[in-house]
């Protein structure tokens, strides 16, 4: 763990222990193959920025409790089963540097796995009576569905404009982190106004997040999966969104060609970065970043300046300034 995401936790590091205690206790199995592979998750567990952006919103609107565990660890189930199963349809054999679960296991387990995943996060909210956190948890599945065969769908196409682009990452990434930061101001009876304003910092937070995600997959910095994975996989990006909107139109029919084509080429990768920085896609993208790290920054400011509030703006900082 970094020194900065270190200091992040500290308003709330008795409780991440609270609420890793709920996470465990979710991910046990009778089974012995689930429960090996369910044991190879809790050890590849990354850092817990979601069930973290859980707890200092709950501390930020009242006092943490039982709740707010529940919806911490439902988030971070959600959000492990989105990961999985997004690597079955990727087809990605590496995960945060290390093997993924279809890279070990194929991917009609990989597949069951997500599905456990996901419903013992249900059964949890359900047998608490947490029906809000359900309720809200439930619409960011939708979004993130809809999300992600949105970006399919364009991809075949090649055509995506930048209020698509907008569109489908505020489903596919910002709506679990709104989700994330709801369920915290829901689980101490925050007031429906304090709870939108969180929603929205969240929101806000989680496109600026996407962004840098798309800024890292040009990078030459160690991002913990394979760089170029967006070309290759045919999604067009923020950087490149824009260059194209740029260039003449010859030349943005001979980049599309190009990644057509030939997208999983080593060279038409380099070729896309020299075209992106010709046409300064990459100083067009962190403008953007920047300007919604700004929004969600003043999201927080109606809030008491406390700890919690010191943090999650920290947060936010932390994932707009990260190296991978």
């Amino acid at each position: 763990m970094s020194v900065q995401l270190k200091k992040i936790k500290s308003p709330v590091i008795k409780e991440l222990e609270e609420f890793n205690t709920f996470f465990y206790n979710s991910l046990k199995s009778k089974v012995s193959l689930l429960d090996t592979i369910l044991k190879y998750i809790v050890k590849q567990k990354g850092k817990q920025v979601r069930p973290l952006f859980v707890l200092l919103s709950a501390g930020l609107n009242g006092q943490i409790n039982q709740k707010t565990y529940r919806g911490a660890a439902l988030i971070e189930l959600l959000h492990t089963a989105s990961l999985v199963h997004d690597d079955v349809v990727d087809d990605s054999m590496q995960r945060r540097g290390v093997f993924s679960i279809n890279a070990l296991w194929k991917n009609k387990i990989s597949v069951l796995i997500g599905d456990y995943l996901l419903s013992r996060g249900m059964l949890l909210a359900l047998n608490n009576k947490d029906y809000e956190t359900l309720e809200i948890t439930s619409e960011a599945v939708k979004m993130m569905s809809e999300g992600e065969l949105l970006q399919i769908e364009k991809a075949r196409t090649l055509d995506i404009k930048e209020d698509v682009y907008f569109k489908i990452i505020k489903m596919k990434t910002a709506s679990l982190i709104a989700s994330s930061c709801a369920i915290g101001a829901a689980s101490v009876e925050a007031s429906e106004m304090d709870q939108n304003l969180m929603k929205e910092f969240g929101e806000n937070t989680g496109i600026a997040f996407q962004i840098k995600d798309d800024l890292l997959d040009f990078s030459t910095d160690i991002t913990g999966k394979p760089k170029g994975t967006d070309l290759k996989e045919k999604k067009l990006t923020l950087p490149l969104i824009y260059a194209l909107k740029k260039a003449d139109k010859s030349e943005k029919k001979r980049i599309i060609n190009l990644i057509s084509r030939h997208h999983k080429k080593k060279d038409t990768y380099h070729t896309v970065i020299r075209f992106i920085e010709e046409n300064k896609g990459f100083e067009y993208a962190i403008q953007l970043m920047n300007e919604y790290r700004q929004k969600a920054l003043d999201n927080l400011k109606p809030f008491p300046d406390n700890a919690y509030k010191q943090s999650l703006t920290e947060l936010v900082n932390f994932t707009v300034d990260r190296k991978k």
